[in-house]
């Protein structure tokens, strides 16, 4: 193959020009010659480290008991950056649930004592101050009544701000399900309900959804009319101010520690628990009594029928049918007795008694 030399050089002159800097003014005769500086590589460290990932919480064993805690670990979000998804984002604003008006005072078994029992006031706002409270599990999302208990109160309750015209009215919610020495001590156990309270918390009327009309124009009437008051206040023993408010309130302290502790553990944990034990509960009591094995003294130990041989069963068997056959062929063939016979068959003693009778006569 014939090397073309006019194709080579040009070829050469293309890559000299594709280097050189366009629409350089070239050399001219005793410019001095300059060569460009190569550039020397050189390795940084800085430049081939990765940007950081998002805040993320470090990934550890009790992270796994806790979905928030998963998809916020740090292998979880560096998976998810590698798609483009802000995973701890999307966690944060799914976490923050707004559900209620928080310019309605939320009380907890924390603040109870702060915001009413020891709330600030003069003797005449003591006798004023009520607290009107709505106890709902708004917050589980599947409670229909509840959830319109709310909307009635929150709407009540703007109205009020409007108008002003309860200026000793205070209006507080109780989340049933975050909330238990309170509702406990109350002898609360279901929601919702509406509760009335005076007296630092010590008089007490709870309203069910059907005892009182569900209308805000209605709970406002019913506020400024004190129409409560019509209403008798839970008074028993074990209301507050009773002989055995004792109980309840020890009952409250340790159902809440335990519920403390509950809490911690997450919810699809309960469920294999709850269920094994149940489970377990019900195979216990359904199950069987167990037979009593017999004493050694009491044993009785009966007798196996021997077989015998079938040429022993076959030669018995003529003889057992005759002996079975002869009665019945001698009753049928006797034939019915004589005089003689009878009186011959007659006792001695009947016979002799008979003659002389005869002879007598």
């Amino acid at each position: 193959m014939r090397f073309n030399i006019a194709a080579a050089v040009t070829c050469i002159s293309f890559a000299a020009l594709a280097k050189a800097d366009y629409f350089s003014a070239g050399w001219s005769p005793g410019q001095k010659v300059e060569t460009a500086a190569e550039p020397v590589a050189t390795f940084n460290p800085e430049s081939t480290a990765t940007a950081p990932p998002p805040q993320a919480t470090p990934f550890t064993v009790g992270s796994l008991l806790s979905i928030e805690g998963l998809l916020t670990s740090g292998p979880i979000v560096a998976l998810f950056q590698n798609f483009g998804i802000n995973i701890t984002e999307r966690v944060q604003l799914a976490s923050d649930k707004r559900i209620w008006d928080e310019r309605i005072q939320l009380i907890t078994d924390d603040n109870f004592d702060d915001l009413i029992v020891n709330e600030p006031l003069t003797e005449q706002e003591e006798k004023d101050r009520v607290w009107v409270i709505a106890i709902t599990v708004t917050a589980t999302g599947q409670e229909g009544i509840s959830k319109y208990v709310d909307q009635i109160f929150d709407s009540a309750f703007n109205k009020s701000q409007a108008a002003g015209d309860l200026p000793n009215v205070k209006w507080g919610r109780i989340d049933y399900l975050n909330v238990t020495y309170i509702t406990t001590k109350w002898n609360v156990w279901q929601a919702p309900y509406i509760v009335v309270l005076t007296d630092r918390g010590q008089t007490l009327r709870f309203y069910r959804h059907y005892q009182i009309r569900l209308r805000d124009d209605a709970l406002l009437e019913f506020l400024r009319t004190e129409g409560w008051k019509q209403t008798a206040p839970w008074s028993s023993l074990f209301a507050p101010g009773g002989e055995r408010e004792w109980i309840m309130d020890i009952f409250a302290k340790y159902l809440t520690k335990a519920y403390n502790i509950t809490i911690l553990i997450p919810r699809w944990i309960l469920f294999i628990l709850s269920g094994s034990a149940a489970s377990l509960i019900i195979a216990v009591l359904h199950r069987s009594p167990k037979k009593k094995a017999p004493t050694p003294g009491n044993t009785k130990v009966v007798p196996k029928p021997v077989a015998q041989p079938p040429s022993q069963a076959a030669k018995l068997a003529p003889t057992s049918a005759a002996a079975s056959s002869a009665p019945s062929t001698r009753s049928k063939s006797k034939a019915p007795a004589t005089d003689s016979e009878r009186e011959g068959s007659a006792p001695p003693g009947t016979r002799s008694s008979a003659r002389q009778r005869k002879n007598k006569k």
